[in-house]
């Protein structure tokens, strides 16, 4: 099967086919060209989505995580950034191996394809000039052949006048002669150019078009063969990845089952845990004895019980049972143990430098007691951790001074080693104030471990609040401690009388407390029993006035009238603040 033989006479078709094949090899590479732009699109977009759920440095949400789920998350984050790699690997590849390639392939076959029809083309022109001269030979002969006829004609006539001069004989038969070696010569050169032409038209359709069209076909059975390669190099691209995407998959498989849910349960505990102790049982309080009130020893206001029949404070203090919220006036509340609201004041607002300073808020103290005990146990225990890698880092670098100078003092040539002595006396300045600073927080850390009580594995929740056993005690605001700047949990019973004293004053002044103003209003989305000292009842649907916004505690202070205002859960409500309230004093 040869195109030489078969296709002889198809020297157009053959063109028109050759250059439809390297248009299909153009449309080939233009596939694949499109395909790594959507591969190269696929992968920034995976990395996108993966850097964009990554966790930020720095802040609260990258210590969530600690907890395998989350870890596990961060796993399958990272799984899929290497996942989008592999799509930039495939996007690579096919460039550099298919559409470059086939690219530089396409011009050398448009090259050789130029080549082999210009070579046709020529053998075409000389066998079309060889039959013009055959042509024209032809038509020599055949003229000189008529005239050479009509010359032996005139010669006869003549000749057989008798009213003709010999003389005019005698030229006319040289005529006819001269006719007859003309048509001779002519009918010679015809038959020689005749024999040229067929010569070179069997050279023609049997030697040059031949091996013409044997190129050309072996130059398509070539590109043919050349697409079928890159078709299956386009498949391999992508099973190369495949072992290395399937590696992701299975990282992803492996960081959901690392997911440990009893030890994120366990990291919860250490993240919230208090340190409190749950209080005891309230014990009945007779009314028929209206002079003697008995109370359970583990109850919070035990103390408070105690305080009453050594101090004077007037029938304003009767019945409040904390003095930094302020008591409900709502006939409709039931009292709640002394304990829960002490509890709610200690969890759910900001530790305060001075019991005599309300103020809500302000800056962290640096020993952190504005926490729970457990929780300031424990950030007290990474900053003593923090500080002594500081330590650590200033007296390596120490050690590296040191040794520098020992070796400019035995080389002087090396260095001057005075040159050392400011950097090191610097070096060793920052470690005693690292010191200094590592035995203050060491100091409340041994305050804090002293003070807890036996750490037990469950901490309950009562009414959305940890609650206590016993009350902190808090010391006089003349006073400067050291350890404590900012007032610090206890239960040192001997400081009992200072909380009893303070409860007292501080009764009388928030009794004498203004009203605040309102400063917006809200709409209850569900009904809530306000069952606690402090919270108030609220109907769904019903509408009422904001005096206090929430304060990242999850409650909202709100009034239904002039005698009724306490706090109900921001969840409950939907607040809508009045932009225009002028600002009043907020409470704890």
């Amino acid at each position: 099967m040869s195109w030489g033989t078969e296709l002889w006479d198809q020297f157009d078709n053959l063109e028109k086919h050759t250059q439809w094949g390297i248009d299909i090899l153009e449309k080939y590479i233009k596939f694949v060209k499109e395909r790594t732009e959507i591969e190269l699109s696929y992968a920034k977009q995976l990395r996108n989505l993966s850097k964009k759920y990554q966790p930020k440095k720095n802040s609260k949400e990258e210590e969530e995580y600690r907890y395998t789920a989350c870890k596990a998350f961060l796993s399958t984050l990272n799984e899929t950034n290497d996942y989008a790699g592999q799509h930039e690997v495939i996007s690579e590849n096919m460039t550099s191996q298919i559409t470059v390639e086939l690219a530089r392939y396409v011009q050398e076959l448009k090259q050789e394809r130029k080549s082999h029809f210009h070579d046709g083309r020529k053998a075409q022109q000389h066998i079309e000039t060889c039959w013009k001269q055959l042509e024209s030979s032809k038509r020599r002969f055949e003229r000189d052949c008529k005239e050479a006829d009509r010359a032996q004609q005139y010669f006869e006539k003549m000749d057989a006048d008798i009213n003709v001069t010999k003389a005019d004989v005698e030229k006319a038969r040289q005529q006819a002669q001269m006719r007859h070696q003309m048509a001779e010569d002519s009918k010679a050169d015809y038959s020689s150019i005749l024999q040229k032409f067929n010569h070179e038209q069997h050279e023609y359709y049997h030697t040059h078009i031949p091996n013409i069209f044997q190129k050309i076909q072996e130059m398509e059975e070539r590109r043919i063969v050349r697409i079928g390669e890159s078709v299956k190099t386009y498949a391999e691209l992508d099973r190369q990845v495949i072992p290395i995407i399937g590696k992701c998959l299975d990282g992803i498989v492996k960081a959901a089952e690392s997911i440990d849910p009893k030890n994120d349960s366990q990291l919860a505990i250490e993240a919230y845990k208090s340190g409190f102790e749950p209080p005891g049982d309230i014990e009945f309080e007779d009314y028929t004895q209206p002079m003697k009130r008995t109370v359970s020893d583990n109850s919070l206001s035990n103390s408070r019980g105690e305080g009453k029949s050594e101090l004077k404070f007037g029938g304003k203090s009767k019945g409040k049972l904390w003095p930094f919220i302020k008591k409900n006036k709502s006939p409709k509340q039931q009292k709640e143990p002394l304990s829960h609201r002490f509890n709610e004041f200690m969890t759910s607002k900001p530790k305060i430098h001075c019991f005599r300073s309300l103020k809500r808020g302000g800056a962290t103290p640096e020993d952190f007691s504005n926490l729970p005990p457990e929780q300031r146990r424990k950030k007290l225990q990474q900053k003593v951790d923090e500080l002594n890698k500081e330590i650590q880092k200033e007296m390596d670098q120490r050690d590296a001074i040191t040794k520098m100078k020992d070796v400019y003092l035995k080389n002087p040539q090396m260095g001057d080693p005075a040159s050392l002595d400011h950097k090191l006396a610097e070096v060793s300045q920052n470690i005693e104030k690292l010191r200094l600073e590592a035995q203050k927080f060491e100091a409340w850390l041994a305050e804090v471990e002293g003070r807890l009580p036996a750490r037990s594995e469950q901490a309950r929740r009562h009414s959305g609040m940890y609650d206590v056993q016993n009350p902190p005690a808090v010391n006089n605001c003349a006073q400067d401690r050291e350890s404590s700047p900012d007032g610090s949990y206890t239960e040192d019973q001997s400081q009992e009388s200072e909380v009893k004293v303070l409860a007292t004053d501080f009764d009388d002044e928030f009794d004498d407390e203004e009203s605040l103003p309102a400063i917006g209003t809200c709409k209850a989305l569900y009904t809530f029993e306000g069952q606690n000292e402090g919270t108030i009842s609220v109907a769904e649907g019903e509408t009422l006035y904001v005096i206090e916004e929430d304060k990242g505690d999850g409650w909202t202070r709100i009034r239904r009238s002039e005698d009724e205002e306490g706090y109900v859960p921001t969840s409950y409500v939907e607040v809508y603040l009045d932009k225009n309230a002028k600002g009043a004093k907020t409470y704890i």
